[in-house]
């Protein structure tokens, strides 16, 4: 139980990325106060881990409802993870959160109010994405069991909270670590995340093919 723990935990916190959502919500929030860039961190993770409960419950019924067969979702959640590595590994991923992070301070400096950045961009996408929401349904398809669920979701709760400490500390922690020590941390997340998205695909075509 513990591995599944630890094993879920990994894949989710290297898709979230919580120290490269850091530096993205610190720029968001440059001008709001210390307890509205608070506030605003705590929502976020929470409408996230709404978000992505709700596909680890229920995800599965929606794929039998759109009559997608749970192989071939292995597969797409396999390549479309691996194409999120590659971006974070050459810094795709970065520079555009960094774009998305500049049109949404361009909206803001437009308007003398702060504007809530929870909903978006923060919960969604940057929290819970595409990779995030099927890194989720993929890990809950493998589970095992009433406590192999529970693990994934601790783990999946775990690495929210620590999502959220980031967003609290964002300011003072990217004094502390500095662009390049981000990149390199994303890079070597990225490259972690190859070695899992492959797993995935592996999974999938040993399943379609044990099937046939």
């Amino acid at each position: 139980m513990y591995e599944l723990f630890l094993s879920a935990f990994v894949t989710l916190f290297v898709v979230i990325d919580p120290p490269g959502c850091a530096p993205i919500y610190a720029g968001l929030v440059k001008d709001a106060t210390t307890r509205q860039a608070t506030t605003m961190a705590i929502r976020a993770c929470g409408i996230a881990a709404a978000i992505l409960i709700v596909f680890a419950l229920f995800g599965e019924q929606l794929l039998g409802a759109l009559h997608i067969e749970l192989n071939s979702f292995r597969l797409a959640g396999g390549i479309m993870l691996f194409v999120i590595a590659m971006d974070m590994v050459f810094e795709k991923r970065t520079q555009r959160r960094e774009e998305r992070a500049e049109k949404i301070m361009a909206q803001n400096a437009q308007t003398p109010e702060v504007e809530d950045v929870s909903v978006f961009p923060m919960a969604m996408p940057m929290i819970a994405g595409p990779g995030s929401i099927a890194t989720i349904m993929l890990l809950m398809a493998r589970a095992e069991g009433t406590n192999e669920t529970l693990a994934i979701l601790a783990a999946m709760l775990a690495v929210i909270g620590l999502t959220m400490v980031a967003l609290i500390a964002a300011r003072p922690l990217m004094r502390l670590l500095g662009a390049r020590v981000e990149a390199v941390i994303t890079r070597l997340l990225g490259v972690l995340l190859a070695a899992l998205a492959a797993q995935y695909v592996i999974d999938g075509l040993k399943a379609v093919f044990t099937a046939t």
